[in-house]
């Protein structure tokens, strides 16, 4: 049968999602091996999104085979007895044999968290980016704009991406504000490699005021990597959630 999960992790102590070389811990390498454990047999896992060394989930979907027999809970529980402090199971589910973690996946959601203060924290450094610079999250807003909807994003596209296309689909950006942390929260089709990143590199030149609102609409054009702003560093991004019909 197949099986869906939800998984929830910190990525500050992960060499990114995707199985890498012995030695190296990556977040699908623990899951494999918890989750192989539960099953009493060997155990491959795909997910929905991949995510990068530092970067966060708070509800990855991942996908398996297997001929072991156990309860939802079973998966979930057990699972979560074999995992690190750093990795957690949150829900378990039998899905279609055509199911597929990352191909029926219709819109992915990341959050960018911002800690905007004079003074950098200790506490919250490794799980998001410190700024401090006072930023105008009303221009950043109105610059965002100019990325919504269906685009060429070659220009937010990182150099090891692999995509077939560089045509994406924006639904929303937002950003909201507290006393000390600024929310992105974007949400689309998919993306591309460090697109996300990218993104927020790009209006943080904005929220500075090093660049005009105005020039967010130039570096689309552009189509040039070069042209955007650097891109930002992992710890500030979440993986969110993926989005499907029937799940």
């Amino acid at each position: 049968m197949k099986l869906a999960l939800g998984v929830e992790y910190l990525g500050t102590g992960f060499h990114g999602w995707q199985l890498q070389k012995s030695g190296i811990r990556t977040v699908q390498q623990v899951v494999e091996k918890a989750l192989s454990s539960v099953a009493d047999q060997p155990v491959r896992v795909f997910c929905s999104g991949r995510t990068d060394a530092g970067v966060h989930a708070i509800e990855q979907v991942i996908h398996f085979e297997t001929t072991a027999k156990r309860e939802d809970k079973a998966w979930v529980l057990g699972g979560n007895v074999n995992l690190p402090f750093d990795v957690n199971f949150k829900w378990a589910k039998q899905v279609n044999d055509d199911f597929h973690a990352r191909f029926d996946a219709h819109a992915r959601q990341y959050h960018y968290k911002i800690h905007n203060t004079p003074v950098r924290s200790a506490l919250v450094g490794a799980y998001s980016l410190w700024e401090p610079r006072k930023l105008d999250i009303t221009a950043m807003s109105v610059a965002a704009e100019y990325l919504l909807g269906e685009h060429d994003f070659s220009s937010f596209r990182g150099s090891l991406c692999q995509a077939k296309s560089p045509i994406k689909t924006i639904e929303f950006i937002k950003l909201t504000q507290t006393d000390k942390e600024i929310l992105l929260d974007i949400k689309a089709n998919a993306f591309l490699h460090h697109m996300v990143r990218n993104v927020v590199g790009t209006l943080l030149k904005v929220g500075r005021g090093e660049k005009s609102i105005e020039w967010v609409k130039e570096v689309l054009e552009t189509k040039d990597r070069k042209q955007a702003g650097a891109t930002a560093e992992p710890q500030g991004l979440y993986f969110v959630k993926a989005f499907y019909e029937n799940l």
